[in-house]
């Protein structure tokens, strides 16, 4: 294949990959002068007329999705016996390869993947289109950072919404399956939701959830099972993302997040250290030495006598309100006075005694 051109176009320039379903190439487009990764179906494959129709098919209509954490289909061909995808060339490295290489991701650079992968599912399954095969060797993390989810259309055309046996063996990632993917049932959005979950598990802990002796072993543990908690194989995870990661994996669909865009929402809240609905933010941990520490002294400083000012202030308001009230009392308060009885008195004695209860006396006009 090395030097082929296909499409009159495209020159494989070598090979870089090996997947389960086709080879990888890495290639140059002659007419825009720029490398590109080509993908070509193993020879099994290609004797299956359905599974070529599917892959095709998938293939195209994958080509549609544009997203920045996405890779690009720029094309799908055959020739000569060839049944071929060409896609943006990515250079990096897989995910997958990066969690080999350091085994556990710092948590908020986990998280910071996760979303991007989250993003990328919603805008897909906003175009009807799932995944199915999100797992790390599917994602592409560019030399500069940036996280690229490919193979969507070969995913689906493998999985046809069920797994899909060939002579004995199972295809896709059954590590990374979903309980109604292992049972073979149907699956939708909430099957990639279940696969991101086992992700970002193993990206935080550097370990599978679920180990056996063979395909079909993983999938009944993906169905019997409890999924581990991630917080015992990492203690550094904090409640949040551990409780984000066991609704993602929760086995039951309906229990999951009800779509990429709510995930991705819970994932944002987390960063940008907001409460979100399936988890509680936990507060940051005090340091008491260095420059953080002392700004964080600072900050209680200003935080307390913020504090201080307000209670200062309303014990004066409340001080103001009673001294007010009993002003008002002293304006409007008439005191109850016993009159005397000066019945049958004459008018000086009885003048005399009303003045000496301390009342004034005044005669009125007859």
């Amino acid at each position: 294949m090395i030097g082929k051109i296909l499409g009159n176009r495209y020159q494989i320039v070598e090979k870089i990959g090996d997947g389960g379903t086709a080879f990888v190439y890495k290639g140059m487009d002659n007419l825009l002068n720029r490398h590109v990764t080509v993908k070509v179906l193993r020879p099994e494959y290609v004797s299956d007329q359905d599974f070529v129709r599917r892959f095709r098919r998938e293939a195209q209509a994958a080509a549609s999705l544009s997203h920045p954490n996405i890779v690009s289909i720029y094309d799908v061909g055959y020739e000569d016996g060839i049944h071929y995808i060409v896609m943006e060339y990515i250079q990096g490295r897989s995910l997958k390869e990066m969690i080999t290489a350091e085994e556990r991701l710092p948590v908020r650079l986990a998280v910071e993947y996760a979303l991007h992968i989250a993003q990328a599912l919603e805008h897909a399954h906003k175009h009807g289109i799932i995944h199915r095969d999100v797992k790390p060797h599917n994602i592409l993390i560019s030399d500069d950072g940036r996280v690229k989810v490919t193979d969507f259309g070969i995913a689906q055309a493998v999985t046809a919404s069920t797994i899909t046996y060939n002579n004995g063996s199972l295809l896709g990632s059954v590590h990374y399956f979903s309980p109604e993917q292992a049972r073979g049932g149907l699956t939708d959005e909430k099957s990639d939701l279940y696969s991101l979950g086992i992700v970002l598990f193993e990206m935080l802990t550097g370990r599978l959830p679920y180990q056996g002796e063979s395909p079909v072993s993983i999938a009944l543990k993906h169905l019997q099972e409890p999924f581990p908690r991630a917080q015992e194989l990492n203690p550094e995870i904090p409640d949040a993302v551990s409780r984000i990661i066991a609704r993602a994996v929760a086995k039951e669909p309906a229990e999951r997040f009800s779509s990429a865009r709510e995930m991705a929402a819970e994932l944002t809240a987390w960063l940008q250290g907001r409460e979100g609905r399936s988890s509680t933010i936990e507060p940051a941990p005090i340091t008491g030495s260095g420059s953080a520490g002392q700004s964080k002294h600072k900050t209680t400083k200003r935080s307390s006598k913020r504090r201080t000012a307000v209670i200062a202030g309303a014990v004066l308001l409340l001080a103001l309100f009673v001294f007010a009230a009993i002003r008002l009392v002293q304006v409007f308060y008439v005191p109850e006075v016993e009159v005397p009885a000066v019945e049958g008195e004459t008018l000086q004695n009885a003048t005399n005694l009303l003045e000496e209860a301390g009342l004034k006396v005044r005669l009125a006009d007859q």
